[in-house]
């Protein structure tokens, strides 16, 4: 019969191995700073550099599934919980946007 041990130890090898383990511990830290971020605290004026800063910082998380992450970044910020416009970015970096796959 498996110890207590062996069976911990099979089982953090299988939610590894189907990548749920990093899931929950990302899951559990964004719920941890949500828990502990201080609403009572004001936070420093967003500056408009920052916005944009944040807002392309934010694309590449969800671009890359790190949506946990950035749940982190959007509650520390101060940044808009409503994502900026794809257009008004375009425009702000003035950068161009190539139609057929919609990258920058």
């Amino acid at each position: 019969m498996a110890t207590v041990a062996e069976l911990k130890a099979v089982l953090k090898d299988t939610l590894e191995k189907r990548g749920v383990l990093g899931h929950l511990k990302a899951r559990i830290r964004a719920e941890v700073f949500s828990a502990l971020d201080d609403e009572s605290e004001p936070r420093p004026p967003l500056s408009h550099e920052n916005l944009i800063i944040n807002e392309l910082i934010r694309e590449y998380l969800e671009f890359n599934k790190y949506k946990y992450t950035a749940s982190v970044l959007i509650s520390e910020s101060g940044q808009p919980v409503v994502p900026l416009d794809r257009p008004f970015l375009i425009r702000e970096l003035n950068a161009f946007e190539e139609s057929k796959d919609d990258t920058i």
